[in-house]
């Protein structure tokens, strides 16, 4: 696989990926990462390509076809929403997703009121596939992508509530939970890819210092404009 680079609009890290399983995520953006730029047009992935994007070990073709499914199907409770004082609109990221068995190729089509989330981006997170599809928690991939979104500053504050929303977390979750559930997973495996990376707990002022939030600090990356360009990754990798 070459390097491959996810690359999408800071609205999509918003909405919480509830109930994914970490190889559901995977085929996600796999499938993000080459729909970028591409317009209104119909994309087509043979179940090969989106196999080797993903990172995807099973072999059988059922079970392929199967998680391919069960993924649109959580892809549809994906929504963006957009409002003003008198409407409120919902939409998907996806309206077309075809899963041919007999010529084992999948086709995708971006919503066209949601075409600004893949094309002609003004803010941006982007990041390596290969990256994030090697991280195992699916805590550790949520909290990946909010900090690649921050990489140039190297600081997220995230509120308790953010936080809990954004890892769908229920709100009876103990920090005792999140601490052995959520952050242990992200400290062991996030450290390779954020360079001194440290978790504070954010506490409030009042009596009982009660933990209303943590703040995520790595050191920032610096920030080419075109270092997302997969032709010059590919130079700078034949360098080394």
């Amino acid at each position: 696989m070459s390097n491959e680079i996810v690359k999408y609009d800071n609205e999509l890290n918003t909405i919480p990926f509830r109930k994914f399983t970490s190889l559901e995520m995977n085929l996600f953006f796999s499938i993000v990462s080459r729909m970028r730029d591409q317009e209104l047009h119909t994309v087509e992935f043979s179940f090969d390509q989106l196999r080797e994007l993903s990172q995807y070990k099973p072999t059988s073709t059922k079970r392929f076809v199967d998680d391919l499914e069960n993924t649109y199907r959580k892809m549809l409770q994906l929504t963006i929403g957009r409002r003003s004082s008198s409407v409120r609109e919902f939409f998907v990221l996806f309206t077309g997703f075809k899963i041919d068995s007999e010529n084992e190729t999948v086709n995708i089509k971006v919503n066209e009121d949601l075409r600004g989330i893949l094309n002609e981006l003004n803010v941006w997170t982007r990041y390596s596939l290969k990256e994030f599809n090697s991280l195992k928690s699916t805590y550790s991939k949520t909290i990946f992508r909010l900090l690649k979104q921050y990489r140039t500053t190297g600081y997220l504050d995230l509120n308790m509530e953010d936080f809990k929303e954004l890892l769908d977390l229920s709100d009876s979750y103990t920090l005792t939970n999140i601490d052995k559930r959520v952050l242990k997973p992200i400290k062991e495996e996030l450290p390779a890819y954020f360079k001194n990376l440290s978790i504070e707990k954010k506490k409030s002022k009042k009596r009982g210092n009660k933990v209303i939030g943590f703040i995520f600090k790595f050191e920032k990356e610096e920030n080419h404009a075109d270092d997302f360009e997969e032709e010059k990754i590919d130079k700078q990798s034949s360098k080394n």
